[in-house]
């Protein structure tokens, strides 16, 4: 069982899908590129400047999605997680799916537009 302060160390975002596609030779994964909004950077300067967040999630979900049903479309991601690779590309974050029971997947949305990068709560 996790306590309440693990569970507080999860980040959860909405993150706008801007790009969805097939990875080659992949049976189950999608390449997403997903808008979570802006972020501040410090330079080497130590001047700090807003840039956007976008970033490269992969998820095995293409036998339940394709990537024309996922652009544009908002979904909670998990985007503290130590990045992964996978196929050759690396993965920074985890979108949020409930499984169902034929073994495959539904994800979950926001029920109306917000601005990306939105934490949950």
């Amino acid at each position: 069982m996790a306590t309440i302060d693990e569970f507080h160390n999860i980040a959860m975002q909405i993150g706008t899908v801007l790009v969805a596609e097939f990875i080659e030779g992949a049976d189950k994964l999608l390449r997403l590129e997903v808008d979570f909004g802006t972020k501040l950077v410090t330079k080497e300067d130590g001047t700090q400047e807003e840039v956007k967040d976008v970033r490269q999630i992969l998820s095995g979900i293409r036998a339940c999605y394709s990537p024309e049903q996922l652009i544009g479309k908002q979904f909670p991601f998990v985007t503290n997680l130590e990045p992964r690779t996978m196929r050759g590309l690396v993965s920074h974050g985890m979108i949020l799916a409930v499984k169902t029971e034929d073994g495959g997947a539904v994800l979950l949305h926001p029920d109306k537009t917000v601005s990306p990068g939105r934490p949950l709560s």
